[in-house]
Order: C-alpha cells, then sequence, then structure tokens
C-alpha cells in the first residue's frame, strides 16, 4: 500500500469539499421532481437543510483551494497556469454568488437563473481544477 502524506489528504479534503458542493447540487435538481409531489413547501425545507451541509463543504474546498495555491511555485508557474487559475477563481466565485441568489431569491426567475447558473459554474470550477490538478 502506498504511503498518504500531507499532500494526500490536503487533496482528499479539497475533492472532499467540492464532492459535497457540487455534488449536493446535482443530487437535489435529481430529487427535486419527488419533493415537489410531496408538498409544495418540501423542496424549500429539503433546500434549507441541504444548504448547511452544501456551505460546510464549500467552505473546506476553498480553504484546501487556498492551501493548494499555497503549495504552488507560483513565480515560476506558466502563464497559462495563472489563467487557468483565475478562470477557477472566477468559476468559484461565480458559483457562491449564483448559490447566493438561489437561496435568498424570492421569485422563480431567481430561483431557476440562481441554480442554473450556480450548477453550471460549480461543473466548471470542477473542470478548471481536473485541469490545474494534471
Amino acid at each position: 500500500m502506498l504511503s498518504p502524506s500531507l499532500e494526500t489528504v490536503r487533496l482528499f479534503l479539497h475533492i472532499l469539499g467540492a464532492t459535497v458542493w457540487v455534488g449536493g447540487q446535482l443530487t437535489m435538481l435529481g430529487l427535486l421532481p419527488v419533493l415537489r409531489a410531496q408538498g409544495p413547501d418540501l423542496p424549500r425545507l429539503a433546500a434549507r437543510q441541504f444548504g448547511k451541509i452544501a456551505w460546510a463543504g464549500f467552505a473546506l474546498a476553498v480553504v484546501t483551494g487556498v492551501w493548494n495555491v499555497f503549495e504552488v511555485d507560483m513565480k515560476n508557474a506558466s502563464t497559462s497556469y495563472h489563467m487557468t487559475l483565475g478562470l477557477k477563481l472566477v468559476l468559484v466565485g461565480a458559483s457562491a454568488a449564483a448559490a447566493l441568489v438561489h437561496t435568498y431569491g424570492k421569485s422563480k426567475p431567481a430561483l431557476a437563473i440562481g441554480g442554473a447558473v450556480g450548477l453550471v459554474a460549480s461543473l466548471g470550477a470542477v473542470f478548471v481544477g481536473v485541469l490545474l490538478a494534471g
């Protein structure tokens, strides 16, 4: 068996946070029709409970993401790496902003747009993160 290292723990925690944040969004999307069929308030109640877990995952991903950046020799990183990292940061910010719109929006368009943009930005951040790790 290979021996774990601090880098292994850091990457595991980062992936765990992203899994909770992004995977949870996909799961909620899949559950939404069932929740709606059970009652008009159930989707909101489930989303509120999910938010407690999801935001903890987001925070874990952000903290370990900062840790990841500190482990990179940024002075010697290529321009492409810097641009890709910048794109990831934009996508992470867009994901959080859209999730806040979805959480606090009162209209159906705010909920729909916030949810859709949040999920697309989250998936984009995961993809760009894979580019950075590769």
